[in-house]
C-alpha cells in the first residue's frame, strides 16, 4: 500500500533559539516561571537541584526531568503524549519525568492552539528535535569531559557511556551541556526503536482528576478576588435600557454590581452568593434587531438550497451538462439544528488588570488570539498580557472563543480588583456559541448505471464550509463534481463545533452514499471502492485524502466487525470519512428493543499515523464515537424569538451511560507522522448509525436528531 507521508514542518518555523545571558540557551520558549511550586510529581522535586537546560527541559542532579508541555489541555491528552515525544528523543524513562503546564509565551513558540486536532501533528517533528538536540547537547557535554570523540558515546535511559564502559547521568552534565552551542542537525530515531512513543501512558493530571485535586479553571482562586456572574441578555437582538440592583445589594455577599455594554456583574464574595444577586436583578430589555425563530431559518435555509444565489467551492467538470444527459438523478436533502457545546465545565476565567499589567489565567483554548483581543479592548499593549492556562473540562470549540475572557477583564478594569467570572449552565447554554443550524442538499446525475454527476449544496445560518472540505471525499472520484455554498447572516453567535462542518457533512455523505448503492443496487462497500480507485494516481493537489488510506480503514473495518455476518437480530450501518488528517471507517451495530433502534457496538478503524499514547488515542476514539452517537440520535436545540428553549439538561437531551455503545477501536499500523485523533470519529459515526437504522427499520433519515424521527413509516426527506 502507498503511504502518504505528512507534510513537514521546518523546525526553523517552530522553534526559535536564543541566547541566555548565563550562557545557556533556549530551545523554543521560556516557561520555567510558571512550574507552580505546589505541582509535586511521584518524588518531592522542592528538594532536587534543578537546572534550567532549554525552554522545554529541566534536569535534576539526581536524573529527573521536567518537560513543559506547551499546548492547552482541553481533554485530548497533549499534556501527556506532548511531553512523550520529547522524552522519548532525550531518551529518559518515563517514570522520570514530572510534567507541568507551560504558559503562553509568544516570542518563543509559534502555535499554542488547542483546536482542529493539529497539536501532536503540527507539533511531532519540533518536539522530537528539541528532545534530540537536548540529548546531543548531553553527549557533547559528556564527551568533552571525557576527552573522547562523540561518536563513542551513547544514551539509555538518561545515561551516557562510551567505549570504555564509563558512565554519566544527565544530571552530572546539564551544566555543562546548557553552555555548549546547539547544534544545527541532530540524528532522530528511527521510530523501531522506540520505547516511550507507542506505549500505554496514564495521564499525567489523572491522580488529581480523581482525588479533586485544583486543575480546572473553575478551581483557580487567588486571595482578594471576586467572584462575578453576568446577567446577559435574555435573547439575541435584545439591549439593556436599564435596571434595578436594590435587591441585589441587599444579598449577602454581594460586594458590587457594574454595568458594562449590555451586561451588568454581580460580584461577590463567593459564587453562590453572585449567583443569588443576579437573580435578583430586575432589568428591562428592548430589541435593537430582529428576534429570531428556528421555524423561521428552516425556511430561510430551504429558500437558500432552492435559490439561485451561492458561492461555488469547488467545480469540476460541468455538472449541469452531466445532469442533462442522465438516466436519472437522485436528490435528498439533509438538515441539522442548533447544538450548545456543553462542556463539562461551564466557562470561567480570572483576571487581574492593574495599571502596569493584565493577568489572565483560566481554560482557553486560543491564549495568544485571547491576549490580543484582551489587549485591544483594554487599549494596552500585549506584551503587558500574560495568560496562564489551566487545564479544562471539555472545551470541543467553545474555548476557541474568550468572550468569557474578554468580559473578566473589562470587569476587573472597571472595579480595579482581581475577578474571577463563572458561567451557570443556564449561562453557558443561552450566552452563544453554537454549532450553527445548517441544510445540505445532495444531487448525483447516473447514466448506464455510473455515477457522473455529483452536486452538494450547503445552506448555513451565519458560516459555510472552510475550504478544504470540498476537496475531500469525494472530490477527484466523480468527473463532474461541484460544491456551493450559501448563508444566512444571523444575529445568534455561531462557530466551531467539535469536527467543524464535518460533524454534520460525514452523515449527509455517506448516508446518500448508502442509499445511491441502494437504489443503483451496488454493495455499498463496493460502491465507495470503486470511487477510491478513480482517485488513486491523480496529480490534483487540492485532494487532501489519500485514497490508499481511505481504502484500507475500509477493508480493514469490514474484517473485524464482521461486516455481512452479523448474528440473527443485530443489523449493521457502515460509514468511511476522512477529516483532521485522519482516515475513519466505522460499522455500528443496531438491535430492535420493543421495535427501538438501540446501538450496541461501533468498530472503529483509524489511520493516524503513528500513535504517541495508544491509551490516549483509545479514549479519544471511543470519546468521539460516543459523541457522535449520542449527538447525531438525541441533540437538539431551537430558539423562539430569540432566546434559546434549552438552557439546561433537564430539556436539552444527552446521551446516557446506558445508552453508550461498545466501542472497538483498531489502528492501522503505520510509521508516518501522527495526525489528529480529537475529531475524526466523531463524523463518521451518525452515518453508520442510520444506515443500520435504515438496515433494521428500513427508515431512511435525513434529520437529526433521529430520535424525532425513527417513528415514521415512510422515508423522511
Amino acid at each position: 500500500m502507498k503511504q502518504i507521508v505528512s507534510p513537514s514542518f521546518s523546525r526553523r518555523s517552530f522553534i526559535r533559539t536564543s541566547a541566555l545571558a548565563g550562557g545557556g540557551i533556549l530551545i523554543g520558549f521560556n516557561l520555567f516561571q510558571a512550574c507552580k511550586p505546589e505541582a509535586a510529581p511521584p518524588v518531592d522535586i522542592s528538594k532536587l537541584n534543578f537546572n534550567d537546560f532549554n525552554a522545554f527541559i529541566k534536569i535534576a542532579d539526581n536524573g529527573m526531568v521536567t518537560i513543559f508541555s506547551p499546548n492547552p489541555e482541553i481533554g485530548q491528552g497533549v499534556k501527556t503524549s506532548m511531553p512523550m515525544i520529547i522524552a522519548e528523543e532525550l531518551d529518559v524513562t518515563w517514570d522520570n519525568v514530572h510534567v507541568v503546564q507551560g504558559a503562553l509565551d509568544t516570542n518563543n513558540f509559534t502555535r499554542q492552539v488547542a483546536g482542529g486536532s493539529q497539536s501532536i501533528r503540527f507539533g511531532w517533528e519540533p518536539l522530537r528535535q528539541t528532545g534530540a538536540t537536548a540529548r546531543q547537547m548531553l553527549i557533547n557535554a559528556a564527551a568533552a569531559k571525557w576527552g573522547v570523540n562523540t561518536s563513542e558515546c551513547k544514551t539509555e535511559n538518561g545515561v551516557i557511556t562510551n567505549a570504555n564502559g564509563d558512565k554519566l547521568g544527565y544530571g552530572e552534565v546539564v551544566k555543562e551541556a546548557a553552555a555548549l552551542e546547539v547544534p544545527e542537525n541532530v540524528t532522530l530515531k528511527d521510530p523501531k526503536d522506540f520505547k516511550i512513543i507507542g506505549n500505554d501512558a496514564s495521564n499525567v493530571d489523572i491522580d488529581k482528576i480523581i482525588t479533586g485535586k485544583s486543575l480546572f479553571g473553575l478551581d483557580y482562586k487567588e486571595e482578594g478576588m471576586m467572584h462575578a456572574v453576568v446577567l446577559r441578555p435574555p435573547a439575541f437582538g435584545k439591549k439593556l435600557v436599564d435596571f434595578d440592583d436594590t435587591d441585589t445589594k441587599a444579598v449577602s455577599g454581594v460586594l458590587e454590581v457594574i454595568k458594562f455594554g449590555d451586561k451588568v456583574a454581580v460580584m461577590a464574595k463567593d459564587t453562590w452568593s453572585a449567583m443569588k444577586g443576579k437573580k435578583a436583578l430586575k432589568a428591562n430589555w428592548t430589541s435593537n434587531s430582529k428576534l429570531e425563530s428556528t421555524e423561521e431559518h428552516d425556511k430561510i435555509l430551504t429558500g437558500l438550497l432552492n435559490g439561485t444565489t451561492f458561492k461555488t467551492m469547488r467545480a469540476d467538470g460541468d455538472v449541469k451538462k452531466a445532469f442533462a444527459a442522465a438516466d436519472k438523478v437522485i436528490e435528498r436533502t439533509y438538515e441539522s439544528p442548533f447544538l450548545p457545546h456543553n462542556c463539562m465545565e461551564p466557562m470561567n476565567f480570572f483576571a487581574d488588570v492593574t495599571s502596569d499589567k493584565v493577568r489572565l489565567v483560566g481554560p482557553i483554548q486560543t491564549p495568544e488570539r485571547t491576549a490580543s483581543r484582551v489587549a485591544e479592548l483594554l487599549e494596552r499593549d500585549v506584551k503587558d498580557v500574560s495568560v496562564e492556562m489551566t487545564r479544562m473540562g471539555g472545551g470541543f470549540g467553545r474555548r476557541l472563543y474568550g468572550d468569557f475572557a474578554l468580559e473578566a477583564a473589562e470587569i476587573s478594569k472597571i472595579a480595579q480588583k482581581p475577578v474571577k467570572v463563572i458561567y451557570s449552565r443556564e449561562d453557558d447554554m443561552s450566552a452563544g456559541i453554537y454549532r450553527p443550524a445548517i441544510k445540505y442538499k445532495i444531487s448525483a446525475s447516473v447514466k448506464d448505471g455510473q455515477i457522473t454527476g455529483y452536486h452538494l449544496k450547503e445552506a448555513s445560518v451565519n458560516s459555510n464550509m472552510y475550504g478544504l472540505i470540498p476537496n475531500f471525499f469525494p472530490a477527484g472520484a466523480i468527473e463532474n463534481y461541484q460544491v456551493d455554498v450559501a448563508s444566512y447572516d444571523s444575529n445568534i453567535t455561531t462557530g466551531a463545533w467539535r469536527a467543524p462542518y464535518t460533524n454534520f457533512l460525514s452523515f449527509a455523505e455517506q448516508s446518500f452514499f448508502d442509499e445511491l448503492a441502494e437504489i443503483l443496487e451496488i454493495d455499498r462497500i463496493k460502491l465507495r471502492l470503486d470511487l477510491l480507485q478513480k482517485v488513486k494516481g491523480t496529480t490534483d493537489d487540492r485532494i487532501q485524502y489519500s485514497p490508499e488510506r481511505l481504502e484500507n480503514v475500509i477493508k480493514v473495518a469490514v474484517d473485524k466487525s464482521g461486516w455481512g455476518n452479523a448474528k440473527e437480530g443485530v443489523y449493521q450501518g457502515f460509514s468511511a470519512y476522512y477529516c483532521h488528517n485522519t482516515h475513519v471507517a466505522e460499522v455500528a451495530d443496531v438491535v430492535l428493543e420493543n421495535d427501538i433502534p438501540v446501538v450496541k457496538k461501533v468498530t472503529c478503524v483509524v489511520d493516524c499515523g503513528i500513535v504517541v499514547n495508544p491509551l490516549g488515542a483509545k479514549n479519544q476514539i471511543e470519546g468521539g464515537v460516543i459523541d457522535g452517537v449520542g449527538h447525531a440520535m438525541y441533540g437538539d436545540f431551537s430558539f423562539k424569538d430569540g432566546e434559546p428553549q434549552s438552557k439546561n439538561f433537564n430539556n436539552y437531551r444527552l446521551i446516557r451511560i446506558n445508552e453508550t455503545p461498545i466501542v472497538e477501536t483498531h489502528f492501522i499500523e503505520s510509521d508516518v507522522a501522527p495526525t489528529g485523533l480529537g475529531e475524526p470519529t466523531l463524523p463518521p459515526a451518525g452515518a453508520a448509525v442510520a444506515n443500520a437504522i435504515k438496515a433494521a427499520k428500513g427508515i431512511r433519515l435525513y434529520k437529526q436528531p433521529f430520535i424525532k424521527h425513527m417513528k415514521a413509516k415512510a422515508p423522511l426527506g
